[in-house]
């Protein structure tokens, strides 16, 4: 879970405004506190080990992993001026994927030392957490008729496309729409999915609990919850991710050769700044 969470806060960093993102990356340390503690409710006991282990994970990712994500901006910088295939577009998604995974695996150790440490009480504050966000969900997707599911959809990579690349003309809007239409992004699965990845959370959580396993027999067991979420077993989990990883591939794709010289050029120079960010972010202090 602790390895989820600030894996998500990472990204969500090195995806932000570009002003912002130095500032959002000093400060995970403290969002990602509060973030934990939302799901929790930490006792005054864990509150500073927490704390510490997360500068400590920062510290490990500012000097590990910061200069291996600017590289793949730059590779990004080249592939931006030309035409892109879905399989390169797959290449760098997959590499973005390999570092969020080393992120994980080196929050392992606190993550299971926090997982053993967990009362009874706060193992029902999450269960509640839980439902609370399920409960946005629904009202943000599932609550939606199928027509705005997909204009909420379409709104968000609008969004996300023009932060790039630009105002999108009308063509380039449309094009936009009819991706949306022929995705097979369907809100109920992922909810249904994410609904059973809680309740396994819960129960491995609830079994450490009681058990309270050597810590190496603890960690195996949170490392094969977090793989099997990373690469489900054979199944229609892991078809529809596959499928979802390959029709992602392709919208950016599709949707990059329709843009202008200008807009590549544009998409270059934030590529350009985000590495810059990150350079002087990884730059002994």
């Amino acid at each position: 879970m602790l390895a989820r969470i600030i894996g998500a806060l990472m990204v969500g960093a090195a995806l932000a405004a570009c002003s912002a993102v130095k500032l959002a990356y000093n400060n995970l340390p403290e969002v990602g506190y509060w973030w934990l503690d939302g799901y929790v409710d930490f006792d005054p006991g864990q509150t500073p080990r927490v704390r510490d282990e997360l500068h400590r994970l920062l510290d490990w990712h500012r000097r590990e992993e910061l200069p291996k994500i600017a590289d793949l901006l730059q590779q990004a910088q080249a592939l931006a001026a030309a035409d892109l295939t879905p399989e390169q577009a797959c290449e760098v998604f997959d590499a973005v994927r390999l570092r969020v995974l080393a992120l994980a695996e080196q929050a392992e150790p606190a993550g299971t030392a926090l997982a053993l440490s967990l009362s009874a009480s706060q193992l029902d504050h999450l269960a509640r957490k839980y439902g609370k966000v399920n409960a946005e969900y629904r009202k943000d997707w599932l609550d939606r008729s199928p027509a705005q599911q997909r204009e909420k959809r379409y709104d968000q990579f609008l969004d996300r496309s023009e932060d790039f690349y630009g105002r999108l003309d009308g063509g380039q809007r449309e094009f936009l729409r009819q991706l949306v239409e022929r995705s097979a992004f369907d809100p109920r699965e992922l909810d249904q999915e994410r609904r059973q990845r809680q309740q396994e959370a819960l129960q491995l959580l609830g079994r450490l609990q009681d058990e309270k396993p050597p810590q190496a027999t603890a960690r195996a067991a949170l490392h094969a919850y977090m793989m099997r979420i990373a690469e489900p077993p054979p199944g229609p989990s892991r078809e529809r991710q596959r499928r979802m990883r390959q029709e992602s591939c392709t919208t950016i794709a599709a949707l990059h050769n329709q843009t202008s010289a200008s807009q590549r050029e544009q998409a270059a120079r934030r590529l350009q700044r985000y590495e810059d960010d990150l350079r002087e972010l990884a730059a002994p202090q």
